[in-house]
């Protein structure tokens, strides 16, 4: 049997290797960085945590990447913010804006000075519930803000399952939505947060502070005319608009869930040139975001729920579209291993005793002004359904507590497929693909084929009525041919849902888990970098691909160069990969032909718990 101090050796010496590594990536040595932590602690009010403890507990979040930040701060108001971003700016240190760390895709790690907002900046300033407007802090959590706007019988719709913890900010930075953005819908306004944000306070990395929106062609002129910093930065966004607009509208797909890449499409004229809306979803790789006013809708005065039992999950695809015209405030599915994961990690209470028979099955919500006015709803779409030869068992709940049930287990998805006891580790990856919602019904057949063909076997469930799947697959991340299998399915599934029409991402985000799918990241998406910085200042630094994607993000290929280039220097985050660093390219690392070669992993843990700099 080893001695203690032979095991905590062999335990340190990895965890070591692994920090020294990540100190070495980056662009600040460790001497500069201890001048940064100075400069700091002397003109904040705030927390400045540059020790190695700190620094360790903000280097992952809920991804399967791991990178150790240069240090860590924690601004008590908006002028330690600005300080921050001053001093990173003065140093060259990058930096990277941290909500809840809920991120799957590995947005919240980066070699970077970490800003994490949640602890003081929370809250929620102003509920207009005239204009059904929210003004919050960007580390207000999701449901403060709801509560807040519940009084005035409003609510925030986009709500993800991490609802009770995640912030503002982050939902803003990775385009969030959730299982009641279909309430949105009803509103006539899009599922994403990108479509129920109005305006942003940002302030680019050096230190340019503006409140953006809807912008008028007559507002832009007058912007453009005005000159200085703010009537540059408009004048080029114009120009990469002039530039693109007919590629965007002739190559963007249209789909209520593409959160991939930039939302290039918010300037178009007919588009209201919405600034604030280009940045949701820009993982804080453009601005730093200070304060947010987002639009509201009416919280329904009651809620209805159906459940709806299927031979398998993909007959309940069938009736997607039909159900949507009844205008349900959301409309979720899943299989039945969902709720067998659940039990088998000791939850008694998930009994598919719950539900109808089947296989694979719905839940849909509906709101009313009161209950008969939601029962009514279900009741009609419940009365169409039964006409169809393939109708479902369904079942109209009226006892609380089993609604409450289903709508636990459905939000716990994530975490119930993951750790299963007697299977194998499963890691998200391609957990957030999204196509049409009329298409679902072919795209989740052939999703599972590819799966099968791979040796996968996830459960498979999510917004369905949105277009959205999640999943947790078998990665065998522990291992160089594992890895390398991974790599492979990912190449396959990224075409997969291209040729559907769909987008990588539905509501999590690229990060550094699909941005290596947004090839090359250097013309049009670049191009609008570009825009967000003072170009005399910056050289555009193209970001490398390890494949040549086939699908519509060539577009945001095309486009990337430029916004990435207005804003890499404004911003130098890169949540989308750790191939940034400043004023250079990384060079590529070798690729290991062996687990052993994996850097500080002696058992290859390799890519979940600290990837090499992943080739966006």
């Amino acid at each position: 049997m080893q001695s203690l101090p032979i095991l905590q050796e062999e335990n340190e010496g990895p965890r070591f290797q692994r920090q020294r590594s990540d100190d070495s990536r980056t662009a600040l040595p460790p001497g500069r960085a201890e001048e940064l932590a100075k400069a700091l602690r002397g003109s904040l009010a705030g927390e400045v945590r540059f020790d190695a403890g700190s620094r360790a507990l903000y280097a992952t979040d809920g991804s399967n990447y791991r990178q150790t930040p240069i240090g860590v701060v924690i601004p008590r108001n908006e002028e330690d913010v600005l300080q921050t971003i001053a001093l990173a700016h003065r140093f060259g240190a990058p930096i990277l804006s941290r909500g809840g760390g809920t991120s799957l895709a590995g947005q919240c790690c980066n070699v970077a000075v970490v800003m994490d907002f949640s602890k003081y900046l929370h809250r929620v300033k102003h509920i207009d519930s005239e204009k059904r407007l929210g003004t919050v802090e960007p580390g207000c959590v999701l449901d403060d803000l709801r509560h807040a706007a519940q009084d005035y019988g409003l609510t925030f719709g986009p709500d993800p399952s991490t609802h009770n913890h995640c912030t503002l900010g982050g939902m803003l930075g990775n385009d969030s939505c959730g299982a009641h953005s279909l309430l949105c819908a009803k509103h006539g306004r899009g599922l994403r947060t990108a479509d129920n944000t109005e305006e942003l306070e940002v302030v680019t990395y050096d230190g340019l502070r503006l409140r953006v929106g809807e912008t008028s062609p007559e507002q832009l002129e007058a912007i453009i005319a005005a000159g200085g910093q703010r009537g540059a930065l408009y004048a080029r966004l114009k120009s990469f608009r002039d530039q693109y607009a007919d590629e965007i509208r002739r190559r963007f797909p249209r789909l209520p869930r593409r959160v991939s890449g930039y939302n290039l499409d918010a300037l178009l004229p007919e588009n209201g040139f919405q600034v604030a809306r280009s940045l949701v979803g820009s993982e804080g790789t453009l601005v730093t975001i200070l304060e947010a006013t987002l639009n509201l809708v009416h919280n329904p005065g009651a809620r209805s729920l159906v459940v709806m039992g299927y031979p398998d999950v993909y007959e309940a695809c069938q009736h997607l579209m039909e159900i949507l015209e009844f205008k349900p405030t959301a409309l979720e599915g899943f299989d039945h291993l969902l709720f067998k994961f659940v039990k088998a990690k000791g939850d008694e209470t998930a009994d598919l005793k719950l539900l109808p028979p089947g296989k694979g099955f719905l839940i849909v919500e509906f709101g009313g002004e009161d209950k008969a006015d939601s029962d009514d709803q279900a009741r009609r779409c419940m009365a169409a359904l039964k006409k169809h030869g393939n109708a479902p068992h369904m079942q109209l709940l009226d006892d609380p507590h089993q609604e409450r049930m289903i709508w636990e287990v459905r939000e716990g998805g994530l975490g119930s497929t993951a750790w299963v006891s007697g299977m194998p580790d499963t890691w998200p990856g391609w957990e957030d693909s999204a196509v049409p919602p009329d298409k679902i019904a072919e795209y989740l057949p052939a999703l599972r084929s590819l799966f099968d063909k791979y040796d996968y076997h996830p459960s498979l469930y999510g917004h369905f009525g949105q277009g959205c799947v999640h999943c947790r697959a078998g990665f065998d991340l522990y291992t160089a041919p594992g890895i390398e299998k991974f790599k492979a399915f990912m190449d396959e599934a990224a075409d997969l849902v291209v040729r559907f029409g769909g987008s990588l991402s539905g509501e999590h985000g690229d990060g550094q888990a699909r941005g290596q799918y947004l090839p090359s990241i250097s013309r049009i998406q670049g191009d609008l970098g570009s825009a967000w910085q003072n170009e005399s200042r910056q050289k555009d630094r193209p970001l490398r691909r390890r494949r040549k994607p086939a699908h519509w993000f060539g577009l945001q290929s095309a486009a990337a160069g430029d916004l990435l280039s207005i804003s890499r220097r404004s911003q130098f985050v890169c949540a989308r990969g750790a191939a940034l660093r400043r004023g250079r390219r990384v060079p590529p690392r070798k690729r290991p032909s062996d687990v052993s070669e994996l850097p500080g992993h002696p058992r290859g843990e390799g890519l979940h718990a600290r990837p090499r700099s992943l080739a966006l």
